[in-house]
């Protein structure tokens, strides 16, 4: 590391609250505050010591002022880009390739299949506990069973989805 380099790291470490109160006032948002603060620290650590810099106080603020107006120059750019309407149709499909499609819906199959396997009591638990959202205390108490039995039909029926799915039975 060079001496400007080591000196710049110091003092940045000393400035670093002026230096983060001088970004945030130019980019407005303490997230890309701290990317910049953490750009300038990159950069520090690459200036050479030719030419020496005399005012290394300057330098730095200096540094972090241009690194600021950069970082809100691009952020400008970018919301500008989106604040002209929506986008054509045509650009880009959400919509997943057919292979993926067909692996999707066998995946779904099997599970489907893996679900019917189970016993009516371990099914019902699941589907309390995947589709309804309830805890495993309120199934527990609609049930009239512990929270421990809740739980060990959920990981049993879990274990053999699973299983099913991938194959490993």
């Amino acid at each position: 590391m060079s001496l400007n380099a080591r000196a710049l790291t110091r003092l940045l470490l000393n400035e670093r609250s002026s230096l983060t109160r001088l970004v945030q006032r130019i980019v407005g948002d303490m997230t890309a505050t701290e990317d910049v603060t953490q750009s300038l620290w990159l950069r520090v650590q690459r200036v050479d010591d030719h030419p020496p810099i005399l005012n290394k106080r300057a330098y730095l603020f200096r540094l972090a002022a241009n690194l600021a107006r950069d970082q809100a120059r691009s952020e400008r750019r970018r919301h500008g880009l989106f604040e002209q309407g929506p986008l054509p149709e045509d650009i880009a499909d959400d919509t997943p390739l057919a292979d993926r499609q067909l692996l999707d819906r066998e995946a779904l199959q099997q599970l489907q299949e893996s679900l019917a396997e189970l016993s009516p009591r371990c099914r019902e638990i699941v589907r309390l506990r995947r589709i309804e959202n309830l805890s495993a205390s309120e199934i527990a108490e609609r049930l009239g069973i512990s929270r421990q039995m809740v739980s060990r039909y959920i990981a049993q029926a879990m274990e053999h989805c699973l299983n099913r799915v991938t194959g490993d039975e």
